[in-house]
Order: structure tokens, then C-alpha cells, then sequence
């Protein structure tokens, strides 16, 4: 019943940019900016999950808990998109599906992806997946720091900035 009152009420904020989360993966330190921003700018934000969520205090912070298996998060969001929405995830593929549904996709260490360069990304992701198909050990992604947080920061509140009109 919750979940089905919650989605009414997604329903009746459309008219206003949402952002949501990638929230298995994403970063507390990105989190923890995500929340305080939603209460600065007074927008609605959706972590979307196939684990629990730590629920938020906030009246603009909502989670949705959806079943397991690979990408079922992630088409729940681009489900739930819609244009001029705002996107949190590392994950290449979801954020080619916001760039093509107009909405826009930030990673967590502060990189908007546009129709400029999600192609590049999406060629490198591909790549690597193929070597690692192959054996060779491709490593990962560094370790996220402060300064990811930092620089997450601060692209969301330029792109805050930018797409809010308070």
C-alpha cells in the first residue's frame, strides 16, 4: 500500500525535477551532499535499491526498495524518469538511458554525462568489459576520496544552480 501512495505521489510533484538514486552503489559521502541539497533547494529525491535503505528524516528523501537481480534498480528509475530529471549513478549503461530520455546523469565523482560524451563512455566500459571477458586484469576504479566528495559537491550545486529556480 505504501509503495503504490508513494508512486500517486510521484505523480502529483511532476511537474518539478526530481533526482534520483542509483543507491546500491552510490557513495554515503555523495549521499549525505544529495540530502542536504534536497532540503536547501526544496527537490524531491528517490533513492531507488535492491538492498535496504537507511531511511532519511526529510520530507523530500523517499526510498524504493525494488526485488533483486541485475539492473531491476536501474529500470525502475529510467521507469520513473522524466525529462529534466536528475540522475546519481556510476553505472555507464543507465546513465546512456537518462542522456536519451532528456534527463540528465551525474556520476559520483562529479562528471555530467550529455549526448557529447556518453558514447566515449560507454566505448571505454565496453572495452574493459571485453578485456576482463579475456582474463586481463584491468583493476577498477580508484578508491573514492574526499576529494570525489568534493568534487561531486560541486558540480551538484552549479547543476542545482543552473536547472532550479527557486
Amino acid at each position: 500500500m505504501k509503495k503504490v501512495f508513494f508512486m500517486a505521489y510521484l505523480l502529483k510533484i511532476k511537474e518539478k525535477m526530481k533526482i534520483y538514486i542509483d543507491a546500491d552503489a552510490c557513495p554515503q559521502l555523495v549521499k549525505r551532499h544529495l540530502f542536504r541539497a534536497a532540503e536547501r533547494k526544496k527537490v524531491y529525491l528517490v533513492q531507488v535499491a535492491n538492498q535496504y535503505i537507511k531511511p532519511v528524516n526529510s520530507k523530500f528523501v523517499s526510498s524504493i526498495l525494488v526485488g533483486q537481480g541485475a539492473d531491476v534498480a536501474d529500470m525502475k528509475i529510467v521507469e520513473l524518469l522524466e525529462e529534466g530529471d536528475l540522475v546519481i549513478t556510476a553505472d555507464i549503461p543507465l546513465a546512456d538511458l537518462c542522456v536519451k530520455k532528456n534527463a540528465y546523469a551525474l556520476n559520483p565523482r562529479g562528471e555530467l554525462y550529455t549526448e557529447a560524451n556518453i558514447r566515449q563512455r560507454l566505448s571505454v566500459r565496453d572495452f574493459m568489459t571485453d578485456l576482463r571477458q579475456m582474463g586481463v586484469e584491468t583493476g577498477g576504479p580508484p578508491p573514492f576520496t574526499q576529494r570525489d566528495a568534493e568534487q561531486f559537491a560541486n558540480s551538484l550545486d552549479r547543476f542545482l544552480t543552473k536547472h532550479i529556480k527557486n
